[in-house]
């Protein structure tokens, strides 16, 4: 998938098929979407694209009116985003970025220096709720009518639901804000995942808990930056870690601010998923997985973030959690192995 900041690249499709929105989380709505966008594309012949938008919108006018409330937890990184269309077949996606300028923008000029100067598009499929333009003023009746008049196809795609739910960003929050992970799960489709290159802490962690003082073999910990303020989840997790192994690693995951450290952390201030393997490949060394991009799965929540007043009892609360950790996936070990054995069962009767 080919990735522009912006349309004003020699490189961006002559004309396209085009699906606009934020696309936080890839969701099964936006996948179903997506799925569409690439069927409607094929029969056109044009390359598939998504206009997307960096800051979010609603983040930019929660800056702008200085009132943080108003802008939406973040389900994925930009990153992630990227994979997800990239992983569901897009062709292109044009990173937009929203400013005062594009904000001030008219529904007719957005149609025009957007849609169909920028990227020449001849199919358009939004959702149900697509509004756009200044003020939100442009619905998909005028969208539709534009269509018309200047030669592009509109669709628009009704609401997806799974179980009678409707699957949207925002339930993906709520699920992933109550630790539902299982039912954010249900509606991303795959288990909800945080990538990233590993970066340098002030590997603390290596000492707590280490067999002997000067030793670094105690909770060693990858360190991924979420590079948003405000994530949609936060806590401590049970998780699977890919890319440093041939095999899924478990683990436990701090995803927060990390109360307890002090302003002299190098991450002080920033959003950051902490996570002890809890089988360290021993090929790394204590060095070796920096640089690497890995991707940890956030199965299982199993408590909030905790303040605790001490080296001393923030080791504890480590090791405690590292136990609950094991013990959940002890859990689906034999949940998964009695589920094997019923299965089994009923195809021999």
């Amino acid at each position: 998938m080919q990735v522009f900041r912006g349309f004003r690249h020699p490189g961006v499709a002559p004309a396209c098929a085009l699906t606009i929105g934020n696309f936080d989380g890839v969701h099964r709505g936006h996948q179903a979407m997506l799925a569409l966008l690439q069927t409607e594309a094929r029969q056109r012949g044009l390359p598939s694209c998504v206009l997307t938008f960096e800051p979010h919108p609603r983040d930019y006018f929660a800056a702008l009116t200085k009132k943080p409330d108003l802008a939406p937890a973040r389900i994925g990184t930009l990153r992630d985003k990227l994979s997800e269309l990239a992983a569901c077949g897009v062709a292109q996606t044009i990173v937009l970025p929203f400013d005062g300028r594009l904000a001030s923008q008219s529904p007719e000029d957005f149609i025009q220096n957007v849609l169909v100067d920028g990227l020449r598009a001849r199919y358009v499929l939004v959702g149900d709720d697509f509004r756009f333009g200044a003020k939100r003023a442009g619905d998909y009746a005028m969208l539709d009518a534009a269509g018309d008049a200047r030669g592009f196809d509109v669709a628009r795609m009704n609401s997806y639901e799974v179980h009678g739910l409707r699957v949207s960003s925002s339930a993906v929050r709520e699920a992933l804000a109550e630790g539902r992970m299982a039912d954010a799960q249900t509606l991303l489709g795959r288990p909800y995942t945080i990538s990233g290159h590993v970066v340098h802490g002030r590997k603390l962690g290596r000492a707590l808990g280490a067999s002997a003082p000067g030793q670094d073999d105690g909770f060693r910990t990858l360190n991924l930056r979420f590079k948003h303020w405000k994530p949609a989840a936060s806590g401590i997790f049970a998780v699977l870690v890919h890319g440093l192994a041939d095999k899924p690693l478990p683990g436990v995951a701090n995803l927060g601010v990390r109360p307890s450290l002090d302003a002299n952390d190098v991450n002080a201030g920033r959003v950051l998923l902490e996570t002890h393997c809890l089988e360290w490949p021993s090929h790394l060394g204590s060095e070796g997985a920096y640089g690497k991009i890995v991707r940890v799965e956030l199965l299982h929540k199993l408590h909030d973030e905790l303040r605790y007043t001490s080296l001393e009892a923030l080791t504890a609360g480590i090791a405690k959690d590292g136990r609950d950790a094991r013990a959940f996936f002890a859990s689906t070990h034999a949940q998964h192995h009695a589920e094997v054995h019923r299965q089994t069962t009923r195809d021999r009767i």
